[in-house]
């Protein structure tokens, strides 16, 4: 067995040490700011919950497809659309739609996905989740430059606007102009994605206004189980927005024109919008039948946390059971009574209203939130008779299990807030092609990461293991594969990733916008 090399500082920090690893900012000022974000409130009269019907993204179909591969097309344009009842707002989007179209992928076959650009911004897409190579991968300077640019555009020249404590080197990135094609091997296991924009010092104002969207992976595993499917398997992106006088995204941005990135002080730690949108819609209802449903949960939200519950409760509890995380099935079922999930995680989970009495209106609550916040959207069984010959059955897959004893190596990646007020990893503000780590190809790692206040850690390229949360066991939403990690006011979290398939750089960064937007971001490079 090769010997385990120990790198980076701070390689004994665990729980509350990790702040003892911080003489600034303060512990009293961590503890209060423990939960990220601050409420941005809406300028228009907010409409009543549970109006709007719960709509459901379309399933986007191949240009073409060959024996291995197919095919899509997507264009980046602004649109206007009715979010809230009677206003129209202007988003960015795939497609002319908020959420994007979903894309539906399978195991094995190439995805392609040609995508052009006619916004007024240069654009990054980044497959959150995918197992990619890093040409495709999304890095945060491989822009795509609006559709009719010239040489001469300010991007071109900066790859991005550079920003306090985020130097740019212009021969670092990708830069195409007017379309780019990103492609996807389809290596992995049947999960829940999502492709979003990932342009560097602007991913959070670019998700506020539109630019996301599904892609779900499938494969004959899954298919094989008699899982809830059709329209009983809904897709469902939580987003908070909130919105200005006129209808559009109001969003505490240092430029309104967005050519410097960054937020306004007071929203350093986040933004929190008073609208709670899923599928674009807010405060939706989905009628359902008397039948077990499958809920592709996802946080798109740009710092939210949500803890999510069913009200009322089935009788005997345990109403949600989670079948999968970030990265596909987990090996056996486990239920909850409710769910916590930070920005970026995604939860597959089953609910059976058949549990509850015909004609309940069961909402789905954010114990997190407060006030409106704390209503997301609203069930409404039906009463008549129904067939459902789904199931959960006891034994979902069988996980491949990674080694700690086969890890070569320990890196310890510490989030915190600078002196100067710069969000930062190991002391280090982002700058592109400065790799924090440099992983062999093939080879385990485990990467140890710690806190100041909350931080959901998103790791590119592999989904990894959690080992450890404070040197004991995961927590209850540490299960299966995952990509995100909710890291939490001074914790540290171990977990264990293999670096497979793919040489290039990649990122680990925060995955509240506004924190990786101002500079807590790293690159590593796989050799």
């Amino acid at each position: 067995m090769k010997r385990r090399r120990f790198l980076g500082a701070g390689a004994a920090v665990l729980g509350a040490g990790a702040l003892g690893a911080f003489a600034v900012p303060a512990t009293a000022r961590l503890l209060a700011e423990g939960r990220p974000g601050r409420l941005l409130r809406s300028e228009v009269p907010l409409p009543d919950p549970f109006e709007v019907p719960l709509p459901v993204p379309a399933v986007l179909a191949p240009v073409r497809s060959d024996g291995t591969a197919d095919y899509y097309e997507l264009t980046q344009q602004v649109a206007a659309l009715e979010i809230l009842p009677g206003l129209r707002t202007e988003a960015w989007t795939y497609g002319g739609t908020y959420p994007g179209p979903t894309i539906s992928a399978r195991s094995g076959r190439r995805t392609v996905v040609s995508h052009r650009n006619e916004l007024p911004v240069p654009t990054v897409v980044h497959l959150h989740g995918g197992h990619t190579p890093a040409e495709s991968d999304g890095y945060p300077v491989d822009l795509l430059l609006p559709a009719g640019a010239s040489d001469d555009h300010p991007a071109a020249h900066a790859t991005g606007h550079p920003m306090a404590g985020m130097d740019v080197d212009e021969d670092t990135g990708r830069i195409l102009t007017g379309a780019r094609d990103y492609t996807y091997p389809g290596h992995q296991r049947a999960a829940t994605l999502w492709y979003h924009d990932h342009r560097m010092g602007f991913t959070g104002p670019a998700i506020w206004r539109g630019l996301t969207g599904f892609h779900l992976v499938h494969d004959d595993e899954e298919d094989a189980l008699p899982l809830p499917r059709g329209d009983r398997d809904l897709p469902l992106m939580l987003a908070d927005r909130a919105f200005a006088a006129d209808g559009s995204f109001a969003y505490p941005a240092t430029d309104p024109d967005l050519a410097v990135p960054g937020v306004t002080d007071a929203y350093m730690n986040g933004v929190l919008g008073d609208v709670v949108l899923v599928n674009g819609a807010p405060w939706p209802r989905a009628e359902v039948d008397r039948a077990r449903y499958r809920l592709r949960l996802l946080n798109a939200s740009n710092a939210r946390l949500y803890r999510l519950e069913l009200d009322p409760q089935p009788p005997g509890g345990d109403a949600l059971v989670q079948i999968g995380s970030d990265g596909g099935l987990l090996e056996e079922p486990v239920a909850h009574d409710a769910v916590e999930i930070a920005p970026a995680e995604r939860f597959d989970l089953v609910v059976d209203f058949s549990r509850y009495p015909p004609g309940s209106s069961v909402r789905l609550m954010n114990r997190f939130g407060g006030g409106r916040t704390e209503e997301v959207m609203l069930f409404e069984v039906g009463s008549s008779p129904v067939g459902d010959d789904s199931a959960v059955p006891e034994r979902l897959c069988t996980l491949e299990r990674l080694d700690p004893e086969a890890a070569v190596a320990t890196r310890v990646f510490g989030f915190r807030r600078s002196r100067d007020g710069d969000w930062t990893i190991n002391n280090q503000s982002y700058r592109p092609g400065r790799a924090l780590a440099r992983p062999a190809l093939g080879d385990t790692e485990i990467w140890r990461f710690f806190s100041d206040v909350h931080h959901p850690v998103h790791v590119h390229l592999n989904s990894f293991q959690v080992l450890s949360r404070n040197g004991r066991d995961p927590g209850p939403y540490d299960e299966g594969w995952k990509d995100t990690v909710d890291l939490r006011p001074a914790e540290a979290v171990e977990v264990l990733v293999r670096f497979a398939d793919y040489p290039g750089a990649y990122m680990v960064h925060c995955h509240n916008l506004e924190h990786e937007d101002m500079a807590m971001m790293a690159d590593f490079v796989v050799e």
